[in-house]
């Protein structure tokens, strides 16, 4: 017999199946012996007040074995000598993008400015402790994409575009753990990511595709008003439609777009800094407990919003015992990220707190056309270059930035190239400062302790998301005036995290395969 139920259970008995099966076991009033497996199908945690509880939804199977597979398992055949196709940018778009098109029997021919997911540590690694920055292998270039090194967040709220579900049981069948399909707030962490990642290159190679790197797409060839294949910086050709899944930090591919008349808009975006707690303080905030989070309990996480003049200012990418990474993608530039290993370890816990920017917020930007989000971007980037030291970033305790004050000292950090005291309040635009001085004051009165000297904003956040949309037909998803242009991803404006990413990749390809 096999049955579901909802249960509410303290932390200690949520931790451990035995203890879950005790549970149902009494709750059911069925033999303990007889329970012959507990399944955790869905786990979130209630800490809105002082008693925290987990509340699950099993399958309990009594008197029987499980049979049934937790996910199943796709099958990918060979497309060797099929139609091919070419997906520009290995990320989460296009590595899905190309698997969906392995499916539809396509062969996919996988294009990356950057290097494998494995080579691009190094580089990453000279950016903390040389102070340099690879312009193609990066953060945000490379296998893998910006996701690559995140903390691997697989919430989204794109559940109308496609199935998460679909995306999670992909990623558990490429390496990732099946806790992703119970958790309410799923991760992988950035130290199981590049396996991951690698088992799908591995898998598009064996079906018959190609995954080639240091392949920077430079043009499209466009004949008439059809796309016909891309060109890359090497000067290689490579013929077939394209989904164009190049990510919100390829501004080289904007400009390109721009300049050939390839039709854009503007859209919103949101730009801010990286706040930084101590973790404990977090737990014990979140958990009621000076005792913070116990045996039992994740590291916390928190989510805040509020309105102030007529913007949104809001937490973003919060990442529970994680590390605030450098995330430039050019020299010259600052820009700050986070990212959390697989455990939630490490002793800091910090978010992107960001204020959204419209469009008519940029007239100061106008002679840069549909581009002016862009320009605003880089020139937030370059200012806090100027106001750090290479990529040692400029910094302020939190309740200093909150009161204008400049900090005489600073806390330490998991932000390894550095920290130097800086008026973040003072040379930061005004109404991206003003605004987040104002979040910050309603976020510490509903969460007492949070608005605190023991926290740091870090210069500068702004790679949430494109400042621009690559206009696509909403039916086909073709590119609107280009036939065989599939925009794609974050990149086109169509996604913001590697779930919804995913999605579009997989949506672009299923269009893209039907157009054949």
């Amino acid at each position: 017999m096999i049955k579901e139920c909802d249960i509410r259970v303290i932390p200690e008995t949520a931790a451990r199946e035995d203890n879950i099966k005790r549970h149902v076991s009494a709750l059911l009033a069925v033999n303990y012996g007889d329970i012959c497996a507990v399944r955790v199908l869905k786990r979130s945690i209630d800490a809105r007040k002082r008693d925290i509880f987990v509340n699950l939804r099993v399958r309990i199977y009594i008197n029987e074995i499980p049979q049934d597979a937790s996910y199943p398992v796709r099958e990918y055949g060979d497309v060797s000598g099929k139609p091919q196709c070419i997906v520009v940018g290995a990320g989460p778009a296009g590595l899905f993008a190309a698997l969906r098109l392995i499916e539809s029997g396509v062969r996919p021919i996988l294009l990356e400015r950057g290097k494998d997911v494995h080579s691009r540590r190094i580089d990453i690694a000279k950016i903390s402790r040389e102070h340099v920055v690879n312009p193609e292998s990066n953060y945000s270039f490379g296998e893998g994409g910006a996701g690559a090194f995140s903390d691997g967040k697989l919430y989204t709220r794109s559940k109308k575009r496609g199935s998460v579900q679909r995306i999670l049981e992909i990623l558990c069948q490429f390496g990732a753990s099946e806790a992703i399909l119970s958790d309410a707030h799923p991760h992988i962490g950035t130290d199981k990511l590049p396996k991951i990642i690698e088992n799908i290159r591995k898998q598009i190679i064996a079906s018959g595709g190609e995954v080639l790197f240091g392949k920077k797409m430079t043009r499209l060839i466009v004949k008439g008003n059809e796309v016909t294949g891309a060109v890359c910086s090497d000067g290689s050709e490579y013929a077939g439609k394209v989904i164009l899944a190049t990510g919100h930090s390829a501004r080289d591919v904007y400009r390109y777009l721009s300049d050939n008349r390839i039709e854009m808009e503007q859209k919103g975006f949101a730009v801010g800094v990286r706040l930084e707690h101590p973790q404990h303080l977090l737990d014990c905030i979140q958990y009621h407990s000076r005792n913070g989070r116990g045996e039992f309990l994740p590291a916390a996480e928190y989510s805040f919003v509020t309105q102030v003049k007529g913007r949104g200012v809001y937490s973003f990418c919060m990442c529970p015992g994680g590390f605030v990474v450098p995330a430039a993608s050019s020299p010259q530039q600052i820009v700050v990220n986070g990212m959390s290993p697989s455990n939630r370890g490490s002793r800091w816990g910090n978010s992107g707190m960001v204020t959204e920017i419209r469009p008519e917020d940029l007239d100061d930007f106008a002679t840069h056309g549909i581009l002016r989000g862009v320009a605003f971007q880089e020139e937030l980037e370059s200012m806090c270059y100027a106001n750090g030291r290479g990529q040692t970033a400029p910094a302020q305790r939190m309740a200093d930035f909150v009161n204008a004050r400049l900090s005489s000292s600073l806390p330490q950090t998991s932000y390894t190239p550095g920290i130097i005291s800086s008026p973040l309040h003072f040379w930061m635009p005004k109404n991206i400062a003003e605004r987040l001085r104002i979040g910050f004051s309603v976020f510490g009165k509903s969460a007492h302790g949070f608005l605190t000297n023991e926290a740091i904003v870090i210069g500068v956040e702004t790679r949430t998301s494109s400042p621009v949309r690559i206009v696509r037909d909403a039916e086909s998803l073709n590119h609107v005036r280009l036939k065989g242009l599939f925009p794609c991803g974050e990149g086109a404006g169509y996604a913001g995290g590697i779930v919804s990413a995913a999605i579009d990749g997989e949506r672009c390809a299923e269009s893209l395969a039907a157009s054949l």
